[in-house]
C-alpha cells in the first residue's frame, strides 16, 4: 500500500520538493502513514474506515492538523460532517494526500485549519501562501463548486513566539481570499487575544497548544455564524 502511493504521489511530491529549494526543508510526508495505537490519528486508518463506509457529497469536510482532530465536529454541526485532522500536519502533507483525504469526499465545502505546525517548524509565511493557492487549485480542479474557508493559524501561549510569522502567514491568506469568490477567511484569531494583547488562557488545554472546551466553543460559534450568513 504505501510502495503504491509513493508511486501515486511521485510527481505531486517532486512538484512541493521543487518550491523548496530555498533552504526550506518539507517533512517526509509519509511520517503519517504508520499504524499507531493511542490518540493519533494515521492515513491507513482514513482509508481502511473509507472502505467500511459511505459518504454522501456535498458535506462539509474539516481537514488539517490537530486542531482538526480533537474538535468535536459531529457536536457542534448538523449534516454530512466529515474530520480528517491529523496530528503534526503541515499544509504540503494535506497537498500530497489531497485524493486521499480531500477530494474523494466532494465536500461542498472544506474547512482547513494547517499552519501552525509549519510556521513552527521554520517555514516562511510566503511559503505557506503558495502551499494554500496549490491546494486551492486542486480542490478547483478535481471538486465542482466547492468553496474553501480557511481557519487561521491560532495564538497560542505555547507558541507565542511564532505570533509576528504566523500573523503575516494568516494576513497573506486573508488577501488571497479578498481575490477569490470560493475562498473565505473566518477570523477565529482575534476573540482569542485578552486585553493584555496575549492569548486567552482559559482557551486552553495544560499544553497552552491545544483548544479545551471553550476554545471550540468559540471556532464553532464564529463557523456556524459563517454558515449562517451563507443562508441569508
Amino acid at each position: 500500500m504505501v510502495k503504491a502511493l509513493v508511486v501515486m504521489r511521485s510527481v505531486a511530491l517532486f512538484f512541493l520538493c521543487c518550491s523548496f529549494v530555498l533552504s526550506q526543508s518539507d517533512p517526509d510526508p509519509q511520517r503519517h502513514f504508520h499504524s499507531k495505537t493511542g490518540k493519533e490519528l494515521f492515513i491507513e486508518q482514513f482509508i481502511e474506515w473509507d472502505n467500511k463506509n459511505t459518504f454522501a457529497k456535498n458535506g462539509l469536510l474539516f481537514v488539517g492538523s490537530s486542531s482538526i482532530r480533537l474538535w468535536p465536529t459531529n457536536k457542534y454541526f448538523s449534516g454530512n460532517i466529515i474530520n480528517r485532522g491529523f496530528g503534526g500536519s503541515h499544509l504540503s502533507d494535506i497537498i500530497f494526500y489531497f485524493d486521499e483525504i480531500v477530494s474523494k469526499y466532494q465536500p461542498r465545502m472544506i474547512f482547513i485549519y494547517a499552519g501552525d505546525n509549519d510556521i513552527a517548524d521554520k517555514k516562511s509565511p510566503m511559503m505557506l501562501l503558495d502551499d494554500f493557492k496549490i491546494f486551492a487549485d486542486l480542490v478547483n480542479k478535481k471538486i465542482d463548486e466547492c468553496l474553501i474557508v480557511f481557519i487561521p493559524i491560532k495564538p497560542s501561549p505555547s507558541r507565542w513566539g511564532f505570533w509576528e510569522k504566523m500573523k503575516k502567514a494568516n494576513s497573506f491568506i486573508r488577501d488571497y481570499a479578498k481575490n477569490n469568490e470560493k475562498v473565505f477567511y473566518i477570523d477565529t484569531a482575534t476573540p482569542m487575544i485578552g486585553k493584555n494583547g496575549k492569548p486567552k488562557s482559559d482557551l486552553f488545554v495544560n499544553d497552552s497548544l491545544h483548544l479545551n472546551s471553550n476554545g471550540y466553543d468559540l471556532w464553532s460559534s464564529e463557523v456556524n455564524s459563517f454558515l449562517d450568513s451563507l443562508t441569508r
